[in-house]
């Protein structure tokens, strides 16, 4: 900390010197490692002050001559440690590893499992709420492709979250969506279970994953399903394949074809990226776990119970009845208890090491 202190006095000077002022790159670097450390050092010299303050006051408890002197320090004494203890959390959390993803923008992808229709509903009624939870935040939500099913759900959609700190709040929803209740469709009041699948995937830039045009193979069709005039007239689809990891993207939404290339690029990107990281983190530990718990899209994460007003997430064993706020986008009181519950994980692995 008395490193990272000196280091916060060093940037104060240099951003005060003619040659960093005059050069936008070095300005810039120097700018933004001072905004980084900035919260850091405010919390550590707070906790100084308290730690000397409390040094003072245990001094002061020390004079037998004052009872009463002795008895106000006590007080401000118990004051001052509680203060200290939260300090000292809120320095924790600070000192963690950035994820350097958490700022960026992300693609959200919401696939009906099992469940058929039902599944579909359900992946259109989550859809609903990701997008209500956006505009609470102020974020964009931008749909780059997605699939239909026949009764008005949705078989698949992949939406791209424009806004500050978008993968830093949506990443805790990894994972398997199940969903338990009555279809209108049931005659015997029966509840039903399905299931739907979301992926989070931070937006990749060009720098992160440059793409060899080589390695791809584009193919165009005619769109298909519901649509305007240009469906099945003209082959505005595309079919993104990128040949080293196999990986394919379809877009159709859009009418113009460029469009439509210009979409399953940018979802190659994150997808290539994603699985960059996968592997990159395999190599750092077999036993680490991820953000999602061991990170397989495949596990479920979260189960949403509409008979009973209740949703569940299985990863924090956290309850809520309060699902009907969730579907209306309301998904704070699930997501502010898994950051925590990871965060404070992260820096227990911090302190074992």
């Amino acid at each position: 900390m008395e490193e990272l202190s000196r280091r916060y006095d060093e940037l104060n000077d240099e951003l005060a010197r003619p040659e960093v002022v005059s050069d936008p790159e070095k300005l810039r670097r120097a700018a933004k490692e001072q905004a980084d450390l900035s919260d850091i050092i405010v919390a550590y010299r707070s906790l100084t002050d308290v730690i000397r303050e409390i040094a003072d006051l245990e001094e002061l408890a020390r004079n037998e001559d004052d009872p009463e002197m002795v008895s106000m320090a006590r007080e401000d004494l118990a004051l001052l440690k509680e203060r200290q203890s939260r300090i000292e959390t809120d320095l924790n959390f600070l000192l963690l590893p950035k994820d350097p993803n958490d700022a960026k923008n992300t693609f959200l992808e919401i696939r009906a499992g099992t469940g058929g229709e039902e599944a579909a509903l359900f992946a259109s009624d989550l859809l609903r709420a990701y997008c209500r939870y956006a505009e609470t935040r102020d974020w964009k939500v931008e749909i780059m492709s997605s699939s239909m099913a026949a009764a008005g759900g949705i078989k698949e959609v992949i939406a791209l979250v424009h806004g500050s700190g978008a993968y830093s709040q949506l990443k805790y929803e990894s994972g398997v969506h199940r969903v338990q209740r009555i279809p209108s469709t049931e005659s015997q009041g029966r509840i039903h279970t399905s299931a739907v699948t979301v992926a989070v995937l931070p937006e990749a830039d060009d720098v992160e994953v440059a793409i060899d045009p080589k390695e791809l193979k584009i193919d165009v069709y005619r769109s298909s399903g519901p649509g305007g005039q240009s469906v099945n007239t003209t082959d505005s689809a595309v079919r993104v394949t990128h040949l080293p990891t196999g990986i394919v993207v379809t877009c159709q939404d859009e009418k113009s074809q460029h469009k439509n290339k210009a979409k399953a690029l940018k979802i190659l990107k994150a997808r290539i990226l994603d699985r960059m990281e996968q592997e990159r983190q395999s190599e750092i530990s077999k036993e680490r776990r991820s953000q999602v718990g061991s990170g397989d899209r495949s596990e479920r994460i979260r189960t949403y119970n509409f008979p009973q007003n209740r949703v569940t997430d299985h990863r924090i064993g956290l309850t809520v009845y309060k699902l009907d706020m969730v579907m209306d986008g309301k998904l704070d009181e699930l997501i502010e208890p898994l950051a925590i519950h990871f965060q404070t994980e992260a820096i227990k692995e911090n302190l074992a090491h």
